[in-house]
């Protein structure tokens, strides 16, 4: 069975009707600014790097959608990798900062994304992973219709992904607002 390309259909209308997060909490979560670079694991269009590009000397987006990583091409300043995020192409502990937003639920293997995700934190930077709470009725919902839309997603809760990072110099700690969840993740 064919896999449906639903990112390369969504790119050109995404950041119309994908709503925005909040960049004062991601600032805040992510503590920013940084004189480091800034990667964006499974960005896709770059909306959610759009509000942090001046708070990173270098901002990179990967992400496994062509089409969506040539809308964030047409926005100024980002540098973009078509990868899957469980083999993103950078060396070991290369970004000072990583985030991920809304995006985990839709790799293909959680264990080795979060692998790859620490592989390329540098000691001292700070991972941050922001997704839907599958715990509350609202994204158990979502999860249900992504299914029906037969979407690969998979939604972990936010102590499934801490435990991702077992590292003994991994300090994770966890928000939650509402449906959002935030993993924060600092490499010592």
């Amino acid at each position: 069975m064919p896999i449906l390309d639903h990112f390369g259909f969504l790119a050109p209308i995404y950041d119309r009707v994908i709503k925005m997060p909040d960049p004062e909490r991601l600032i805040r979560i992510l503590d920013l600014p940084t004189d480091g670079a800034l990667l964006d694991a499974g960005g896709g269009t770059g909306r959610v790097t759009h509000s942090l590009r001046n708070y990173a000397n270098q901002v990179v987006i990967a992400d496994l959608s062509f089409d969506m990583l040539l809308q964030a091409r047409a926005k100024n300043g980002f540098q973009i990798a078509c990868s899957h995020t469980e083999k993103l192409p950078f060396p070991a502990e290369t970004f000072e900062r990583v985030v991920m937003v809304d995006a985990l639920h839709h790799v293909c293997d959680h264990r080795e994304t979060a692998e790859e995700l620490w592989r390329v934190l540098k000691p001292g930077g700070r991972l941050v992973i922001e997704e839907p709470d599958i715990r509350t009725l609202s994204i158990k919902m979502v999860a249900l219709a992504e299914k029906l839309a037969l979407m690969r997603s998979h939604f972990i809760s936010p102590l499934e992904i801490h435990k991702l990072f077992p590292y003994s110099n991994a300090d994770v700690s966890m928000e939650t607002a509402g449906y959002i969840s935030w993993v924060v993740i600092s490499k010592s």
